[in-house]
C-alpha cells in the first residue's frame, strides 16, 4: 500500500487508507506479525493524525472537582459541632486528664483496709515508722492510735531475747512505742560504746594500728564488737536499774547505805539476781574493760610529767574518782558516751568538769540587770503581761485580740479540735521521755552522798555471787585481762552464744549493726 502522501488528498483511497491506520493504532504497541516463514516483521509505524482522536476523561473525578469549586450557601450547622464531635472530645480531654493527674500516693494508701495499712507501717523500721508521725495530722494519729500491733510487731521480730529478759513488758497494754524506742535506745548505746572500746582495745591493747594490721585483724574485731553488745546492754541496765533502787532505798529507809553495815551490797544483790550465772560472769569479766577504757579516756594522752603536758597543751589532770562514780551511776552510760566522743582532751576534760559542777551545784538564779535607757526608752513603756496570762483567765489581750491559736480566738468546733489535737500529741506514749533521764534535785541531794567508791561497784559484789552460786569452783577460774580479750576474739563458740542472746531463732530476732546505729528517740 502507497502512504497517505502519495495518494490524493480527501479522495476515496485515502479515507481507506486512514481507516486502516486507525484500526491498526488500536492493537497493543507490541504486537509482532509473523510470517509463514517463521520471520518477524515489524509493525507498521504508529504515526497518526491528530484527527478523530479522541482523550479518555476521568468524568468521576471532574465531578468531585466541580463540586469543590462550586460555593454553598452559608449555614451554622457547617460551624456548630455536633452532638458525636462532643462527646468525642469529652471523652478524648477526661482520658488526657486523668493520665496527667494521676492519684497522689497518700490517697491511695489511706483508701486501703486499716488491716492492711498497719501490717504495711509494722514492717518499716522504728526510724521510719517515727518519721511518718511528722508528716500530718493523719499519720500523726493513725500510728498514734495503732501503737499496740506495730510495737508488738517490732518485739516479734526485731528486739533480740536478751533485751526482753531484762526489760520484760508489765501486761500487754504498756506495749508502746515509748516502751519500743527505750529498749532501742539502749541497743543504740550499747553498740556505740561497743564500738569506741573495740577501737581502743585493738589500736592500744592488739597494737593494730596499721591499715593492713587492721584489715588482718577485721573477723576478731567484729567478734568482739559483736560479743560487746550484749554484755554492756546488761551494765546499762545495771546502773539504771541501781540507780532508781537506790533512791527507792533512801526514802523508804530515811538513810543512804552508807550508815549500814553489810558485806554485800543488798541493792546490787538484787539486782544480780535478775541476771543467769552465764550472763552474770561474762558481763563480770568485761566489766573491769568497760571502767578502764572510760577512766582512761578521761586521761591525759601522754603519761609524762607536768611540764611536757603544759606544753604539749594537757593542762588538766585526770578527775577524781567521784567524777566517774557520778557520771556511770547517775548519767548513766549514755552519759558515758557523750563524754567519750568529744574530740580533743581539753573539750572532753571541760565537758565533764561543766557537767558535774552542773550535778553538784545548787543553778544560780539568773539575774536580771536593769538596761540603761536613751531616747527611744523614753516613749510608752510596753506591757509587761503576756498574751498567755489573759488567755490563762479567759480575758482578752488589750489590743482587743484574743491570743492567736487558742480557745478563746476560735470558733466552737475548731476549739475541740484543737484541743483534741493537742491531747493526741502532748499525751502520747512518746512524751514519757528517755531511760535513765535527769534527775530532780532533790533527789540528787538524796543520792550523790551516798554512792559507793569507784573499787566497789559491782566487783566484789558480783565476784561473791558467783561464787556462791558456785558458777566457777575458785576465783582464779574468773578470767581477768588477757584471758578477757582471747575470750571475745576467739572463733568457736559463736553459734551457741548466738542462740543464747539471741534466742532460737537467732535470724529473725538479732538486729543487724546498722539498724542499731540510729538512735530513734535522739
Amino acid at each position: 500500500m502507497d502512504p497517505p502522501h502519495i495518494t490524493e488528498f480527501a479522495s476515496q483511497r485515502y479515507f481507506d487508507k486512514l481507516r486502516q491506520l486507525n484500526e491498526s493504532r488500536e492493537q497493543p504497541h507490541d504486537a509482532v506479525a509473523h510470517l509463514h516463514d517463521g520471520s518477524a516483521v515489524a509493525e507498521p509505524s504508529t504515526f497518526i493524525l491528530p484527527i478523530g482522536r479522541a482523550k479518555s476523561i476521568d468524568h468521576t473525578s471532574h465531578d468531585v472537582h466541580k463540586s469543590e469549586k462550586r460555593r454553598t450557601n452559608f449555614s451554622f450547622r457547617t460551624i456548630l459541632p455536633s452532638r458525636t464531635s462532643v462527646d468525642h472530645d469529652s471523652r478524648r480531654l477526661s482520658t488526657e486528664s486523668t493520665r496527667r493527674r494521676s492519684t497522689p500516693f497518700d490517697q491511695l494508701f489511706l483508701a486501703l483496709p486499716n488491716e492492711l495499712k498497719i501490717q504495711i507501717i509494722a514492717s518499716l523500721p522504728l526510724s521510719d515508722i517515727l518519721s511518718l508521725r511528722l508528716a500530718s495530722r493523719s499519720w500523726h494519729a493513725m500510728i498514734t492510735v495503732n501503737e499496740f500491733p506495730i510495737a508488738r510487731y517490732h518485739l516479734e521480730h526485731h528486739v533480740p531475747a536478751y533485751a526482753k529478759r531484762l526489760y520484760p513488758a508489765p501486761d500487754p497494754s504498756s506495749i508502746r512505742l515509748h516502751y519500743l524506742c527505750g529498749i532501742w535506745h539502749r541497743l543504740h548505746v550499747a553498740a556505740k560504746l561497743s564500738y569506741l572500746i573495740c577501737e581502743r582495745v585493738t589500736k592500744e591493747i592488739f597494737l593494730r594500728t596499721t591499715e593492713a594490721q587492721r584489715r588482718e585483724f577485721e573477723p576478731q574485731y567484729e567478734r568482739m564488737r559483736r560479743r560487746l553488745i550484749p554484755l554492756l546492754f546488761t551494765i546499762f541496765h545495771f546502773f539504771e536499774t541501781y540507780r532508781t533502787l537506790h533512791v527507792e532505798y533512801i526514802k523508804e529507809h530515811g538513810h543512804g547505805l552508807s550508815q549500814v553495815p553489810y558485806t554485800i551490797n543488798p541493792i546490787e544483790a538484787k539486782i544480780m539476781s535478775m541476771y543467769d550465772d552465764e550472763t552474770l560472769l561474762r558481763v563480770h569479766q568485761v566489766f573491769p574493760l568497760v571502767v578502764s577504757s572510760f577512766c582512761r579516756r578521761l586521761r591525759p594522752p601522754s603519761y609524762v610529767g607536768r611540764l611536757e603536758r603544759s606544753i604539749r597543751g594537757y593542762l588538766k589532770d585526770r578527775p577524781p574518782d567521784e567524777v566517774y562514780v557520778t557520771a556511770m551511776c547517775v548519767g548513766g552510760l549514755r552519759q558515758v558516751e557523750r563524754f567519750w566522743e568529744i574530740k580533743g582532751y581539753n573539750s572532753r576534760r571541760g565537758a565533764v568538769d561543766t557537767w558535774y559542777n552542773s550535778v553538784m551545784k545548787e543553778p544560780a538564779e539568773a539575774t536580771t540587770t536593769k538596761a540603761r535607757r536613751g531616747f527611744i526608752g523614753l516613749a510608752r513603756k510596753k506591757s509587761s503581761a503576756s498574751e498567755a496570762d489573759f488567755a490563762k483567765h479567759g480575758e482578752t489581750h488589750p489590743s482587743g485580740r484574743g491570743r492567736q491559736g487558742s480557745d478563746a480566738g476560735r470558733r466552737g468546733s475548731d476549739a475541740s479540735t484543737f484541743s483534741s489535737w493537742e491531747s493526741l500529741v502532748f499525751h502520747s506514749s512518746l512524751a514519757e521521755g528517755m531511760p535513765m533521764g535527769e534527775l530532780p534535785r532533790e533527789q540528787l541531794k538524796l543520792l550523790i552522798p551516798d554512792l559507793p567508791t569507784l573499787q566497789q561497784i559491782w566487783l566484789p559484789t558480783a565476784e561473791a555471787l558467783i561464787l556462791d552460786r558456785k558458777i566457777v569452783e575458785r576465783p582464779q577460774d574468773i578470767k581477768r585481762n588477757a584471758s578477757v580479750m582471747l575470750e571475745l576474739i576467739r572463733e568457736d563458740g559463736a553459734a551457741e552464744e548466738d542462740e543464747w542472746w539471741y534466742g532460737r531463732a537467732a535470724p529473725s530476732v538479732r538486729p543487724p549493726l546498722e539498724a542499731i546505729e540510729e538512735d530513734p528517740i535522739e
